[in-house]
């Protein structure tokens, strides 16, 4: 959520995409739900309008002209976390593994329900301001190893590094490092991170895996997430001793 003078307003939303009706039926429904809409017809505008109105969450288009969504969620990224949820007519698993893995947080495919797509919406904005729900009796810093997690502050470091990770990354994350012993399954995984009843693939959820691991290895973590074959991930050593 936005904030200014202490007071929270409502979420920015910037929608992205070259059909004007997909656009109308978006900024009614997120409009209904109390956010606030801005627009971009192409890519090259969704640039600029990113930049310009630092939205809390964009919706965007996979193809359009003057760069299509893939490639505006690549600029984003070099300077940007801010939450991205995607759509596409095309229903191609590559597609969904593509632009989650060059950082979407969700990706819905056309034709859409409005009401389904307000709620995905709205668990990304609850993830990215308070890390994914009610977690009362949770430390206030999560601490393995060398891996550092701040869910109020939505920080994460290993040792000295700061980690940039979007808001679905940094949620399963979190999962894994408040029971770091313990075996998730993907289905558990999700649903913690998500905490939404929303179908997604196997490859999906092992693409934010491989996000993740590949951020912790940039950072000299090569042991951050194990794989254990045929039941699911659970937190790797991080450099304890």
């Amino acid at each position: 959520m936005s904030r200014r003078g202490g007071s929270i307003l409502s979420p920015r939303i910037l929608i992205v995409d070259d059909d004007p009706h997909i656009r109308e039926v978006l900024r009614v429904a997120l409009s209904k739900a109390g956010m606030t809409v801005t627009e971009a017809a192409d890519g090259r505008a969704a640039l600029a309008r990113s930049t310009e109105d630092r939205p809390d969450l964009i919706v965007l288009d996979v193809g359009m002209p003057e760069f299509d969504g893939l490639e505006v969620c690549r600029r984003i990224r070099r300077t940007s976390q801010v939450p991205i949820l995607f759509l596409s007519a095309r229903d191609e698993e590559i597609d969904r593994i593509l632009g989650l893995e060059i950082g979407g947080d969700d990706y819905v495919t056309k034709p859409f329900s409005p009401r389904e797509l307000v709620a995905r919406v709205n668990v990304i904005l609850r993830r990215a301001t308070n890390g994914g729900g009610d977690r009362s009796a949770e430390p206030e810093e999560l601490v393995h190893g060398r891996l550092r997690l701040d869910p109020q502050q939505h920080l994460a470091r290993y040792g000295d590094t700061p980690l940039t990770l979007t808001a679905l990354e940094f949620s399963i994350l979190r999962t894994l490092m408040t029971r770091p012993t313990v075996v998730f399954s993907r289905d558990q995984i999700m649903s913690a991170a998500y905490q939404l009843n929303i179908q997604v693939s196997d490859r999906t959820i092992d693409s934010h895996i491989r996000n993740i691991r590949a951020k912790l290895a940039a950072a000299r973590c090569e042991d951050a997430i194990e794989t254990v074959h045929g039941v699911g991930f659970r937190l790797g050593r991080c450099g304890a001793a």
